[in-house]
């Protein structure tokens, strides 16, 4: 692990030596960005497939419906028969969580990365870059610790929680938006009894954009930027990839 850790922070210095001369302070923070925009980049063809099954799994909910009133009573039978519905349309219900699963490497890696006063036996020299005056290994509450919320490390991270506020925002209307536009069968198994607790999950589920707020707080900077940028990409790739649902046009006149 620590050999791929030191390789790994060769290549995030190596970024930064490359950016330096248009970022100068800041070209640690600009490589974690572009490094974030490569990661995102590489899993883009797995959201476009991710956005195709979610479009079919769509297309597909009258007929789930009709199979849940046709097999209500039979569990087995009804798992079977969406089994074989997912095959025939070529939909696979895991397809949406890829993107993300892959990303998890990636963001525990710069987590790790700019939480460790030393890789490979040597001071992880990274830990001494900073964006604008916030040190990239350090958290919110050094930044308070430092000036306050509205000191030079504090301001940094209230331009950061700015960011994710709208994307926050924006996600959470066009989400409210899609789940109107395309409400999902009701929350019931497939014996017909009601789900314990999804009621509530699908309530909740618009207000989960907000969640990286907190994220933000408790990660280091450079972990935070990471996040920061990969959210901004996911908002901007699914109001991109969802453009023809029936809920986009509905979401942005919400925005509006």
């Amino acid at each position: 692990m620590s050999v791929f850790m030191s390789a790994f922070a060769a290549l995030v210095g190596a970024m930064a030596d490359v950016m330096h001369p248009l970022f100068q302070g800041a070209s640690a923070a600009a490589a974690i960005v572009l490094f974030t925009a490569l990661v995102r980049l590489a899993v883009h063809p797995l959201s476009r497939a991710a956005a195709r099954g979610q479009k079919a799994r769509t297309r597909l909910q009258p007929q789930i419906a009709e199979l849940r009133k046709k097999h209500g009573k039979n569990p087995e039978r009804m798992q079977k028969a969406l089994m074989e519905l997912h095959k025939a349309e070529n939909v696979s219900p895991l397809s949406g969580c890829l993107p993300s699963l892959l990303q998890m490497p990636a963001f525990f890696l710069l987590y790790h990365l700019f939480s460790s006063q030393t890789i490979d036996g040597h001071p992880n020299e990274l830990l001494g870059h900073q964006l604008f005056g916030a040190p990239l290994g350090e958290h919110w509450h050094d930044a308070l610790a430092h000036g306050g919320p509205f000191g030079a490390q504090g301001m940094v991270y209230l331009g950061l929680y700015a960011i994710v506020a709208v994307v926050a925002t924006f996600n959470y209307r066009r989400t409210k938006a899609q789940m109107a536009a395309n409400p999902v069968t009701p929350t019931t198994g497939p014996d017909g009894q009601p789900v314990p607790g999804m009621g509530m999950m699908t309530k909740l589920m618009p207000l989960m954009s907000f969640a990286t707020l907190f994220t933000v707080s408790v990660v280091p900077l450079a972990a935070a930027l990471y996040v920061v940028t990969s959210t901004t990409w996911t908002a901007v790739e699914r109001a991109f990839l969802y453009r023809d649902m029936p809920a986009a046009g509905t979401a942005m006149a919400t925005a509006a």
